[in-house]
């Protein structure tokens, strides 16, 4: 033993007499590399979604030993976002910002981020176009989209059976949705309501719907916003069914702005007869119903007399922050590549309802069967292939888009509660143009 003991004390000894003398060849040989740090910071906190991007995350580290990815849940968009500027300025800015569709100028703005378009190379021809286009700015792709969506009409199809509609009728305008809730209770279904959270998110996609910009200069892709058409025909338009729904009590929701699982929960809850939402809420909103009642999907109902335009691309997208150095940028750019690739982006679709942002995605659901296997799917994508690419659908680009959603919902909600439809949007037109001038004045 005491041998055995003396043999491994020379050997150590011999081994750090090589590490000092030896060459920087010889020491490089001795050392462990450490892999590059990349970090993800998203908005997608609940188990099933976070749980499904650490899975991707794990496939990564294990596929390869140049990077190392951490991902973390920041809370809400604003605030991951927000926390992403803070630690820029503080020198220490994650590698992946996860900003949602909205946001886009207002990274653009932030200058913390190197759009993707110009890191090395990659082919962009099989993201599905609609979906790039948001997300390409000034001609570049400055971010790699993710979590893609759009509203569909969630239907309670016991109820509207109840109220003597067959099981496949789908609304398509909003006197349609209106009619049959009136029809529901006057034949005394229980709950006959429509729900949906108090958003501007829907007041932008019905705009779209009607070919309508939500702000001036091509909805700000043709040069800066200076302008938010709130008072234009078409935001009338919208203004007149949320006074219909309020004259008539049509229309269910916590008296929240944007509370989501609120509105989601009135529905699944078996409360309202019609539900419109995200199409990433289809897997969620599948399970929680299924043991109540059955449910349909149909494409978003838009305002009568209006010719169908099509939806504006919801969700978000996956930023590259700056300053890093090279490798890490293309660590950062590579791993977004591979949370977004095919496979990937098939098992994300089916796990949340979220569409797959590839047209490769696409193919490989379509040879599987997945939307014969279930139908309710195949509404949404067919709303996304049948929009027609302009600027409306194109979707806006402002800095204060934020402030316009919190504007509109508070419109939305004097509308709602027995306001002048004329008078409270031009109150809530002249306060996002204060907003958009101030914002402006700074570039």
């Amino acid at each position: 033993m005491k041998k055995t003991l003396t043999v491994l004390c020379a050997l150590l000894l011999t081994t750090v007499a090589l590490f000092a003398n030896g060459t920087a060849e010889q020491k490089s040989s001795l050392q462990v590399v450490k892999p590059i740090e990349i970090t993800f910071w998203h908005s997608l906190g609940d188990a099933a979604r976070s749980g499904w991007i650490q899975q991707r995350v794990d496939d990564f580290n294990a596929s390869q030993k140049k990077y190392h990815v951490t991902q973390e849940a920041k809370g809400s968009y604003r605030d991951t976002l927000q926390a992403a500027v803070l630690a820029d300025k503080q020198g220490n800015a994650p590698s992946l910002v996860h900003v949602f569709e909205v946001g886009s100028q207002l990274a653009f703005d932030t200058n913390i981020f190197m759009p993707v378009g110009n890191i090395g190379s990659f082919d962009t021809s099989d993201y599905i176009k609609p979906v790039l286009n948001y997300y390409t700015i000034n001609g570049t792709v400055n971010s790699i989209p993710f979590n893609s969506s759009s509203p569909v009409l969630y239907i309670n199809v016991d109820k509207l059976v109840a109220a003597g509609y067959s099981a496949d009728y789908v609304p398509e305008t909003f006197e349609d949705m209106i009619k049959v809730v009136e029809t529901a209770r006057e034949k005394k279904v229980a709950d006959a309501n429509i729900s949906f959270a108090l958003h501007g998110w829907y007041f932008e996609q019905w705009m779209a719907e009607q070919g309508a910009v939500l702000l001036n200069n091509d909805n700000g892709r043709a040069g800066r916003a200076t302008e938010v058409n709130l008072t234009s025909a078409a935001a009338v338009a919208i203004g007149n069914f949320l006074s219909t729904l309020g004259k008539k009590n049509l229309y269910s929701y916590t008296g929240r702005f944007e509370d989501w699982d609120g509105s989601d929960a009135i529905f699944t809850g078996n409360k309202a007869i019609f539900h419109i939402t995200s199409t990433a809420d289809l897997g969620n909103i599948s399970r929680a119903v299924e043991k109540s009642f059955t449910l349909g999907v149909g494409k978003l109902p838009i305002p009568t007399g209006a010719k169908r335009n099509g939806t504006v691309i919801g969700g978000g997208s996956i930023w590259v922050t700056k300053n890093h150095t090279e490798q890490e940028l293309k660590g950062a750019r590579d791993f977004a590549l591979f949370l977004t690739n095919t496979d990937n982006m098939v098992s994300w679709h089916k796990l949340t309802g979220y569409y797959p942002v590839r047209n490769s995605s696409v193919d490989k659901l379509t040879e599987e069967g997945w939307f014969l296997s279930d139908a309710k799917q195949l509404v949404a994508f067919n709303q996304l292939l049948t929009t027609i690419p302009n600027s409306a659908t194109a979707g806006a680009l402002g800095g204060t888009l934020l402030d316009n959603r919190t504007i509109m919902e508070q419109a939305m909600q004097k509308i709602l509660q027995g306001g002048d439809v004329q008078m409270v949007l031009s109150e809530a037109k002249a306060i996002a143009d204060a907003k958009l001038k101030e914002y402006n004045a700074n570039f």
